[in-house]
């Protein structure tokens, strides 16, 4: 599995320039400095159909890997089609996709170093998020700027940082999309910090495949699952966690669990 999550942070900084587009009118984009990584990203915004005819406030989803969200001409490997999904059950909800760093991908999207494979620069990535790109998306939309309705949400390595991200600024995210995640890259800090959490209230939602390279994907996500459990009462249904009979790690798994996972959520 380490192989093939490598490997998918190495090549997904390919993009199709022949394929058509396939993003909804819903979807614009626009850049933004981003001085805690040096770099300048680009960021896709999803409106709902109402938006411009509402004066409505709209929960805010935050998302890695900005991509393979909507569009096929700039996925990797095919995209999740978020738009299409939202668009189909009339969602109220802003997302916000986040042009992934490229060849430091791996580093914005870990929170420690591994001793392999380097990485470890994801508190600057989150710094953006929290200190740059939130207090702008909040200034140019009209959004519910509340923890509870605010998510983080990636797969694989964003799966990690979203759930580390919330660790983090339990104040800023309410909810997490936990897909896939890359656990094994940062295994004993991140349990380590489960550990150390007290009084955890984020609501989250787990998903993986079964089939996804080995064993550790869903024994990690078993493991940490009992941990966030205990650290508050089951009864308050906090958290969900669903294993994909067959399921991979690949895009196909993550567009086919991402409407269940929003219903969930929000």
């Amino acid at each position: 599995m380490k192989y093939i999550l490598l490997l998918f942070a190495l090549l997904i900084v390919h993009t199709s320039s022949a394929q058509e587009s396939t993003a909804s009118p819903q979807v614009s984009s626009f850049t933004l400095e981003a001085p805690q990584l040096q770099s300048t990203k680009k960021i896709w915004v999803y409106l709902p159909k109402n938006y411009s005819s509402s004066t409505k406030k709209y929960p805010v989803i935050y998302m890695h890997d900005g991509q393979n969200l909507f569009d096929a001409k700039t996925s990797y490997s095919g995209e999740w089609g978020i738009d299409e999904t939202l668009d189909s059950i009339q969602a109220q909800v802003i997302v916000i996709g986040i042009e992934h760093g490229g060849n430091k991908r791996m580093d914005e999207l870990t929170p420690y170093k591994n001793d392999k494979y380097g990485g470890g620069a994801a508190d600057q990535y989150l710094d953006f998020i929290v200190n740059t790109l939130k207090p702008y998306v909040d200034k140019t939309y009209r959004t519910k700027v509340e923890a509870s309705n605010t998510c983080l949400w990636g797969s694989s390595l964003g799966g990690l940082v979203s759930f580390y991200g919330a660790l983090k600024y339990p104040k800023v995210f309410g909810k997490v999309g936990c897909f896939s995640p890359s656990f094994w890259f940062n295994r004993k800090e991140i349990f380590e910090l489960m550990e150390q959490t007290k009084n955890y209230k984020t609501k989250i939602y787990f998903l993986c495949g079964d089939n996804e390279g080995d064993a550790d994907m869903v024994n990690d996500l078993n493991k940490m699952e009992y941990q966030v459990n205990t650290k508050r009462c089951s009864c308050k249904m906090l958290n969900k966690k669903v294993i994909v009979a067959g399921g991979q790690h690949n895009e196909k798994l993550w567009r086919e669990g991402f409407k269940k996972a929003y219903l969930w959520l929000f």
